[in-house]
């Protein structure tokens, strides 16, 4: 029996994957129904051009130079199948949207035509799966006192979140807070009281994230971190403003603390939006300085910096 291409062009748009079909050099020769409604509404990840004018190494190779990793394996990948060194190729990546996360996989393999030589890559959302394996390795990233993240969870985070906005030219934002003269607690109250107070903390901080591309951590002892991703320095002031005035209201004592006979914090805040891989490392500097600063100038009080803007 013959089926019309119209037939069989009907098949695949009736498939939830998401497929296109290349040529040898790479030009794109053909998409479903399902890779063009992604398009439409994820170009962060796939871009939502005219499909018949592109081609997808190029596209992969314009994300690879904006420190995409995706953009990188998958340019090699594809090239991989396209020269013959593979029979096949198969990739699982990450891409998230700000309010949700996403993985998907790309499997790659050769079409025989006629005498002509095509391509077919073929996307697939796995997010269910990924989301389950990402539970059971949670286990392993929360901190045991305060059920936050922990300094492990942290630096993956911060790190993924900076490849994220670098790759998006959106401005990513890092406060580390210290509870004020914290040892003064535990020598006055002791450690389980101290314990109680720390949790309590996490547990206010926790108030200020609640997107996929924010994150709450304690980044060790007394001291917390947090994490938002496309955020402006002045939006994560207010937030951190918010955290300072629940704490006040919270009444945690600390009768000999110079900072106030409750408990108090210290925060160094900082954003950029960044350009290399070594951001992560000067955002952190940024953050850790301007707590310094947040110390000397008296405590319980936020210090900021904005790197984000070019001049400032």
């Amino acid at each position: 029996m013959a089926y019309s291409p119209g037939f069989l062009g009907a098949i695949l748009d009736s498939i939830s994957e998401s497929i296109v079909v290349i040529d040898g050099v790479g030009n794109i020769q053909y998409v479903n129904r399902s890779w063009s409604e992604y398009g439409d509404t994820n170009n962060a990840c796939i871009p939502s051009d005219d499909w018949h004018t592109l081609n997808y190494l190029t596209e992969c190779d314009k994300a690879s130079a904006m420190g995409d990793e995706f953009g990188t394996n998958a340019g090699s990948g594809i090239r991989s199948v396209l020269n013959g060194s593979q029979s096949e190729f198969y990739l699982e990546y990450p891409c998230h949207s700000p309010d949700e996360k996403r993985w998907f996989m790309m499997r790659v393999a050769p079409l025989q035509l006629n005498e002509a030589g095509y391509f077919v890559i073929v996307h697939k959302n796995i997010t269910e799966r990924k989301l389950a394996e990402e539970k059971v390795s949670a286990l392993a990233r929360i901190d045991g006192l305060t059920g936050i993240a922990n300094r492990r969870a942290f630096d993956e985070f911060l790190h993924e979140e900076c490849r994220r906005c670098m790759r998006l030219g959106k401005p990513i934002c890092l406060a580390i807070v210290d509870l004020d003269h914290f040892k003064m607690l535990n020598d006055t109250y002791g450690h389980q009281l101290g314990d109680d107070c720390l949790r309590q903390t996490a547990s206010l901080l926790q108030e200020t994230v609640n997107r996929p591309s924010d994150l709450c951590a304690r980044y060790g002892g007394e001291e917390f971190a947090l994490i938002w991703g496309d955020t402006s320095l002045e939006q994560a002031r207010q937030l951190l403003n918010q955290f300072l005035r629940s704490l006040s209201d919270a009444k945690m004592l600390n009768i000999h603390s110079p900072a106030g006979k409750y408990l108090t914090a210290s925060i160094g805040l900082t954003s950029m939006v960044p350009t290399t891989d070594s951001d992560m490392d000067e955002l952190i500097g940024q953050a850790d300085h301007m707590l310094y600063m947040a110390k000397a100038n008296g405590r319980n009080r936020i210090e900021s910096q904005d790197k984000s803007t070019p001049g400032r």
